[in-house]
């Protein structure tokens, strides 16, 4: 149940969800556990999941179809976290019906349908806003810190990657189906990485993309995660990549190497930053387990060899991307928050498929 907000707090916000899944369910622990906030509606297909946390944060509104949810529920703010090919459609309606929107990631199957989106929160003058819940990390907001205080010198060169032992979700599902998804590993794990890499580095332009995928596990119905549905379906082949990688430029003559699978042969999950600065040199890793994890950076002090070991805080996550996105709403400025950054991400990954279709580096327009 939603705690009681404090007598000069600001007007309540009203918030919905669309779409239950795992991501859905952080989106509705984050609006129950906000005392500025009601949850006032779910939307899902699923009877049991509607019930199931509609009965344990007390939500008045449960709705089967969204759009019903939309006309009657007088929202303020509403999640999105469906399948990849719905954000649009969804965000569109909410926008137009005067409701902030924050969509989970990936922001749409194509830079196309991501600008539609840009386009219809300016109509509007409603905050648009992605959940990338990997950039709210201890160790990312370490780094982030380490890095702005310019110990690294000017940074020309990242490596970033996340990369599974065996991990393809819901094999013969909308993640698997190219219209659906609109790409395979870059898109659904390699936007973290990209995100979170364009975020230290202080939100750079990518000028050029040159990229190549590879489809080697999930067309043998070999790499299913253990969650969703583990062996291909009858009749729904594997559409998109489980490994891709990019080489891509940045303004200013900065580059980029980034990788994303969801099966490869090797000992372990691994997801990793590392940095290359005229001044020092940083990584954050992660993966294969609870204690497998480090922040380091490499430097001098006073002409000698020095190696850091920032302090990290307490990982924000979904909670903290909610958050962010209210404070935002709070803000007024809905200019500044109209899912512009996001759309940036969706062409670099339109500039690197097509590139991986092309066997040639893409131009990225600004």
């Amino acid at each position: 149940m939603t705690s009681a907000a404090p007598e000069d707090a600001p007007r309540r916000l009203r918030a919905g969800v669309i779409g239950l899944g795992w991501a859905g369910q952080q989106h509705v622990a984050a609006y129950a556990e906000d005392p500025t906030v009601d949850l006032v509606a779910l939307s899902a297909m699923e009877e049991h999941l509607l019930a199931e946390f509609g009965e344990r944060h007390q939500v008045p509104g449960r709705y089967q179809d969204w759009k019903e949810m939309l006309a009657e529920a007088e929202l303020d703010v509403v999640s999105i976290a469906t399948p990849t090919f719905l954000h649009a459609t969804m965000a569109i309606a909410a926008l137009e019906a005067g409701v902030h929107v924050m969509t989970e990631k990936p922001m749409a199957q194509t830079g196309e349908a991501a600008a539609t989106m840009v386009e219809a929160a300016r109509r509007a003058g409603r905050v648009l806003e992605v959940s990338f819940n990997h950039r709210q990390r201890g160790d990312v907001a370490a780094l982030k810190s380490v890095i702005d205080t310019g110990v690294l010198g000017p940074v020309y060169y990242a490596k970033t990657g996340w990369i599974r032992r065996q991990g393809i979700p819901g094999m013969g599902t909308w993640f698997t189906k190219a219209a659906s998804s609109g790409g395979g590993a870059m898109m659904d794990i390699g936007i973290h990485m990209l995100d979170m890499t364009l975020h230290l580095l202080g939100e750079p332009e990518v000028t050029a993309a040159s990229a190549s995928t590879h489809a080697e596990f999930g067309p043998r119905g070999r790499g299913g995660s253990g969650f969703g549905i583990s062996q291909v379906e009858s009749g729904a082949p594997f559409e998109v990549e489980d490994l891709a990688t990019a080489f891509l430029r940045l303004e200013g003559g900065a580059t980029m190497l980034l990788e994303s699978s969801w099966a490869q042969w090797i000992p372990e999950d691994l997801c990793y930053v590392t940095l290359y600065g005229a001044d020092g040199g940083a990584t954050i890793e992660w993966g294969g387990g609870p204690g497998n994890h480090r922040i380091t950076v490499w430097t001098e002090v006073a002409g000698i060899p020095a190696e850091l070991s920032p302090e990290v805080g307490e990982d924000g996550r979904h909670a903290a991307a909610v958050a962010q996105f209210l404070q935002k709403v709070r803000s007024g400025d809905v200019a500044a928050h109209d899912g512009s950054l996001a759309l940036r991400r969706a062409r670099v990954l339109d500039a690197c498929y097509a590139s991986a279709r092309a066997g040639a580096e893409v131009q990225i327009e600004g």
